[in-house]
């Protein structure tokens, strides 16, 4: 049987960067990994909080950290920037303190920079979320599946895979849903894939969605 390993992994160094970049001694690397975790948690956790509420998506795509000796750099990639910095400069101000407060870092510089994407719906983990704000309201799983297919075509993506797995719909049995827009080769190591897996928890239990993005060949 063909087992499918994580395509961000698969394509590190082809099509693939880094999502954190920095250096360390083996001793120390599990520290480093810790406080990378720690920033994320804490930038999605004051996101979560300051959302405006008519919206279920946070529209973080992603969190670039780099870090240098006397530095951190954060880079939130975010689908809508309005949602977030409707005060703008006091908000980031607000944020590097509240993750400088979890890190207590005495001797390096915290800097949080906010970048746009350009098409939000071509980011799986904005889909996910999506999705899993949909499920939330018990909307149809195929529905909702559907409706975030129809999303990404607006925004030109080759092709879009979305799985729900979990006790869809309340039913007692656990079973895997799946389907498939265009193409998505998952064998090729050229093939720009975007991935996203994102747990949701149902009143009747926790759903897994996975979703593959074809954006381009290289």
């Amino acid at each position: 049987m063909g087992q499918k390993i994580n395509p961000l992994g698969f394509r590190l160094g082809t099509t693939q960067g880094h999502h954190s970049l920095w250096f360390s001694q083996p001793k120390n690397y599990s520290e480093g990994l810790q406080e990378d975790q720690k920033i994320r948690d804490c930038i999605k956790n004051y996101v979560q909080k300051n959302m405006r509420i008519s919206s279920s998506v946070e529209g973080i795509a992603r969190i670039e950290i780099q870090k240098r000796i006397d530095l951190i750099q954060v880079i939130i990639y975010i689908g809508f920037p309005k949602l977030l910095l409707e005060n703008r400069p006091r908000r980031i101000e607000e944020l590097q303190m509240n993750v400088q407060k979890k890190l207590n870092c005495v001797n390096r510089k915290l800097n949080i920079a906010i970048t746009r994407i350009a098409n939000p719906y071509g980011n799986p983990n904005i889909l996910a979320e999506f999705i899993a704000g949909q499920l939330k309201n018990r909307v149809s799983f195929r529905k909702a599946m559907k409706r975030a297919i129809e999303l990404t075509e607006q925004s030109d993506t080759k092709g879009i895979q979305v799985q729900i797995a979990g006790r869809i719909d309340g039913k007692e049995i656990a079973r895997v849903e799946w389907i498939r827009e265009g193409r998505v080769p998952l064998q090729t190591i050229g093939a720009k894939i975007d991935y996203s897996s994102y747990t949701v928890r149902t009143i009747y239990g926790v759903l897994g969605i996975k979703i593959w993005i074809f954006v381009d060949e290289e």
